[in-house]
């Protein structure tokens, strides 16, 4: 049988649980995809945490947004994502639910044609932190010479944006430790060092102003230099201190903002042709048996994995 990761109650990765299950045919609209690699994210666990007002008519939960692997089956005049779509064929799908599985059934406008640049695992890390690091360029919409700070840039979030911004001719910034600092440069940004002194290292390398700060750590510091360096707080966004954000006026995205969601999905297919044609890569540190997928989420909230995570079956 199948087997896939569960949350049978609300909780941390404590509560998790590899179970069989059946997989369902599918139907109309709808692929099974054979897993050949699961993509690890912060969200994975987050949004298993549950609270005073959590709905329990949402257990067991299914964990994981993003896989890779071969189709196994296609619900009949069904067609995927980015066209065709046949039995065999490479593909990567998100936003699952449930993709910590050896199988799993998803509707088809959620799956693409994998690109022949990115292995499995590489593939099954693109969308959920490249169509984050797509949103928020779309916050503070940098043009062309637009000098921009990024705080966390040596993440996976980070990385994807270095990325994509390089592409239209934007300069950034980057904070990192000196161990990443490279991580920066190979990406496309100019690293600086976070801690104290931040405010004043990015001055004195961007003297004429920083158009827009984009937050992907949510510590105060980053807050706190972004607020001092850009003026229209509209062009501060963070992905992490949606509390600050808040309290201080400037912009927060997620994933569970109907705004944030629809955008996310309709650049999916704009981050595949950007990784086929070699302008976007996903740097893998280290790939898990999806059997030890609760050892590989322990060495995920350790902090600074180096790269993205993946889980194979």
């Amino acid at each position: 049988m199948a087997k896939r990761w569960i949350a049978p109650e609300f909780g941390g990765v404590e509560v998790f649980e590899f179970v069989e299950t059946t997989v369902p045919e599918p139907r109309a609209g709808e692929v099974t995809i054979s897993v050949r690699a699961a993509g690890v994210n912060p969200a994975d666990y987050k949004h298993t945490q549950g609270g005073p007002n959590a709905d329990r008519s949402q257990l067991p939960m299914g964990i994981g947004y993003e896989v890779a692997g071969v189709i196994s089956a296609i619900g009949p005049g069904t067609t995927i994502a980015s066209g065709g779509g046949s039995t065999g064929d490479r593909v990567i799908a998100f936003r699952v639910d449930g993709g910590y599985a050896t199988d799993i059934t998803v509707p088809a406008h959620d799956v693409f044609a994998a690109p022949d640049t990115l292995d499995d695992a590489a593939a099954a890390n693109l969308f959920l932190a490249g169509t984050t690091a797509a949103d928020v360029l779309r916050v503070v919409h940098p043009g062309e010479g637009d000098t921009v700070l990024v705080h966390g840039a040596s993440g996976s979030v980070g990385v994807s944006v270095l990325q994509q911004a390089r592409q239209r001719g934007i300069r950034l910034i980057g904070t990192a430790s000196e161990a990443n600092a490279e991580t920066v440069r190979r990406f496309g940004g100019e690293p600086v060092a976070y801690g104290g002194g931040l405010a004043d290292r990015v001055r004195a390398l961007a003297p004429e102003g920083v158009a827009a700060a984009i937050d992907c750590v949510g510590t105060d510091e980053a807050v706190d230099v972004s607020l001092e360096l850009v003026v229209d707080r509209d062009r501060i966004v963070t992905i992490a201190a949606h509390g600050r954000a808040q309290r201080d006026g400037f912009r927060a995205v997620g994933g569970a903002q109907p705004e944030s969601a629809a955008f996310r999905d309709s650049v999916r297919q704009q981050l595949v042709d950007m990784a086929a044609s070699g302008e976007l890569v996903v740097p893998v540190a280290r790939t898990w048996p999806l059997a030890d997928a609760v050892e590989a989420l322990r060495f995920l909230q350790e902090g600074h994995p180096g790269g993205k995570l993946a889980l194979v079956p």
